[in-house]
């Protein structure tokens, strides 16, 4: 039986591009503007609609303070590195303004770049999961200081599909591509999403990036195959 994986799946932050960046970057200019902006785009019905589900969550039920705690809510968030939802999606818009004004360009790292042109041109259907939010991950690939790389992939899932460190996102994620979860090859630098995947079936590798993690990991992969750089993956 031929076993190949057909199709790549990948993480950004660690895997494909800098945690640097998304930190250093991407999250400070988030909370710099996210009062301003929220101030100015209130009423439009996307972010109302997060808005709303934050001041829902926090038991805010006063309408006139209820946008001002939201935002107090979604900074803390940010502090936290809180993986939430309502967060991403807001923080999504954010970026989509410092992406048209040309406040900075998303990192991608050349081996990672290199590597998925090579893939797609083979025939392999790529794939992102991440934490962050799709409009977010396709705003990040498509701003990048390797191009615009969206062509590249056929597809985009977040946490509305469930949580990275849980079994049965993997196997949603597979169920919407329409493939066996063990013709999938799912790239991550964070071990529980990995061992989350390979339970659902997937095929894993650990990115372990000297820039991003000093001192290597080998001796906590918990058995998933470890690599610095794209450049050592085969599929």
């Amino acid at each position: 039986m031929n076993t190949t994986p057909t199709v790549i799946l990948t993480d950004i932050e660690g895997t494909t591009s800098s945690i640097a960046f998304v930190k250093d970057v991407l999250f400070p200019y988030a909370r710099a503007a996210l009062p301003g902006f929220v101030e100015a785009r209130r009423h439009e019905p996307e972010i109302r609609r997060w808005l709303d589900a934050v001041a829902l969550e926090i038991g805010h039920p006063h309408q006139d303070s209820r946008d001002e705690a939201a935002v107090q809510q979604l900074l803390a968030w940010i502090d936290e590195d809180r993986k939430h939802t309502a967060l991403k999606a807001i923080q999504g818009q954010l970026w989509a303004e410092g992406y048209a004004l040309g406040e900075y360009r998303a990192h991608v790292y050349a081996d990672a770049a290199e590597a998925l042109k090579r893939w797609k041109t083979a025939g392999h259907d790529l794939y992102v999961y991440s934490s962050g939010s799709v409009p977010a991950q396709k705003l990040f690939f498509g701003h990048s200081d390797a191009g615009d790389l969206t062509p590249l992939f056929s597809g985009y899932f977040d946490t509305e599909i469930g949580g990275k460190r849980d079994v049965a996102s993997y196997r949603h994620i597979a169920a919407d591509i329409g493939v066996a979860p063990s013709h999938i090859v799912f790239l991550s630098d964070v071990v529980e999403e990995l061992d989350a995947a390979r339970e659902a079936g997937l095929r894993t590798v650990l990115l372990d990036r000297r820039n991003d993690y000093p001192n290597s990991r080998e001796a906590m992969a918990n058995g998933h195959r470890l690599v610095e750089s794209f450049a050592a993956i085969t599929p």
